[in-house]
């Protein structure tokens, strides 16, 4: 299952998702990576964790986003936890990409045995009711 943390700008999404990454390296047997679209957190986040901007790789759209987490995770069997901040600034913001996008990273935790968390700058009522098929609000 995928984790989401939903809420408009100014929610304290980031805040909830330092925090996750902090409980995840405490639990965490592997590597945790934190995934953003710059370089803002820097200074937020623990040391042991990965921190990747995807502004670093031109990452831009679902597509080109989905494979540039298959390649972290195929870079690095050891990964266990992948949070995600900023999803929609750097997949886009049409919904239903983004519920396509989920589906298939839903597939790959699943194949490769990884735990995702991605903010969501949204209310859940906005997104399309078949992402809480395989994603959860927390």
């Amino acid at each position: 299952m995928i984790s989401l943390i939903l809420g408009h700008k100014g929610s304290g999404k980031t805040k909830h998702l330092i925090t996750c990454l902090n409980e995840a390296i405490e639990t965490s047997k592997g590597n945790v990576v934190c995934v953003e679209k710059e370089t803002k957190l820097t200074f937020d986040i623990d040391r042991r964790a990965r921190l990747i901007a995807t502004d670093d790789f031109e990452i831009k759209g679902y597509h080109a986003f989905y494979g540039f987490l298959a390649g972290v995770c195929a870079g690095n069997y050891d990964i266990t936890d992948i949070l995600v901040d900023a999803t929609l600034r750097i997949g886009g913001r049409d919904y239903n990409e983004l519920a396509k996008f989920l589906e298939d990273v839903y597939e790959l935790a699943e194949a490769q045995d990884k735990k995702f968390i991605f903010t969501v700058s949204a209310d859940k009522e906005e997104l399309p009711a078949s992402i809480f098929n395989f994603c959860k609000v927390i």
